[in-house]
Formats: structure tokens, C-alpha cells, sequence
């Protein structure tokens, strides 16, 4: 194989990052709980974030993850299940559940978590970045958002 045959080649990830949401929860509120849920995942395992970015003017941009962030979406049962899986897992995740749209900045976001056992959590959203397999057994029974 040569060096050009291999820069063509697709890249393939042994690790997924993913985000499951409920599927009752409104477009803003599916873009917000997204947005939030996957800026902590670089900041936890920065083997995620990939180089920064520049255009041909050498205007620079932030780096992004390295790998597709894959959305599902589901039942609240299909989201609680999900969220128990990853925490038995240990898995590196991020979690909004209802009370944060309450809410209107970080500390308070974190106190209105920290009030409820995690048994308890009303979830909303979640990512989770892991081993691929790992992750797939995570999201079982939710479907791709769609």
C-alpha cells in the first residue's frame, strides 16, 4: 500500500462517542441538551479533540472531535436504561436531565444534579465515549435520531 493509498483509506475508530436523547423533548431543546452533553467529553479524554483547523488564509479555528458524534434518541425508559448501563460500565459521560431547563447557568446546573440520586434522575439527555462495543451495549434499544 502506498503513502497515498494510505491517506485515502477510511479512518475506523475502536471508540465511540454518542449521544441519546428522549424522543418527547422539542427541536431547541434537542440541539441545547446536545450541545451541552458533548462539551464536556474533550475536556474529561482529550485523545477525543483532534488538531485545530485553518482555512487557506490561514484563518485559525478551534479543533473538533476527531471521530463523528452518533445521536439517538429514545423513550424515557430506553434513555433511564441507557444511563444505568453506562454508569454499571463506568463509562465517561455527560448527563442533562429535566431540571436543568429550569436552570440558567453552571452552578446551578451542577446543584440541581447533585439534589437527586443518580437512581433517581429524570434524564434527558446523555453522552457517553468508550470502547465501540462497550458504547453499543450503552444505547440498546434506542435508534439513530432521525
Amino acid at each position: 500500500m502506498t503513502n497515498t493509498d494510505t491517506q485515502n483509506a477510511p479512518v475506523r475508530f475502536d471508540t465511540k462517542i454518542a449521544v441519546v436523547l428522549r424522543d418527547d423533548l422539542e427541536t431547541w431543546q434537542r440541539l441545547n441538551v446536545t450541545a451541552f452533553l458533548v462539551s464536556g467529553l474533550g475536556t474529561r479524554n482529550p485523545e477525543v479533540v483532534g488538531e485545530p483547523y485553518a482555512d487557506a488564509d490561514g484563518t485559525p479555528y478551534l479543533p473538533m472531535f476527531r471521530q463523528p458524534v452518533m445521536v439517538f434518541e429514545g423513550t424515557k425508559e430506553v434513555v433511564t436504561a441507557a444511563h444505568r448501563r453506562a454508569l454499571s460500565r463506568d463509562l465517561p459521560r455527560s448527563v442533562f436531565t429535566s431540571d436543568l431547563f429550569a436552570t440558567g447557568n453552571d452552578r446551578d446546573n451542577r446543584a440541581a444534579v447533585r439534589a437527586v440520586p443518580a437512581d433517581q434522575l429524570d434524564v434527558v439527555g446523555m453522552a457517553v465515549y468508550g470502547p465501540r462495543n462497550a458504547v453499543d451495549k450503552v444505547l440498546k434499544g434506542a435508534r439513530m435520531h432521525g
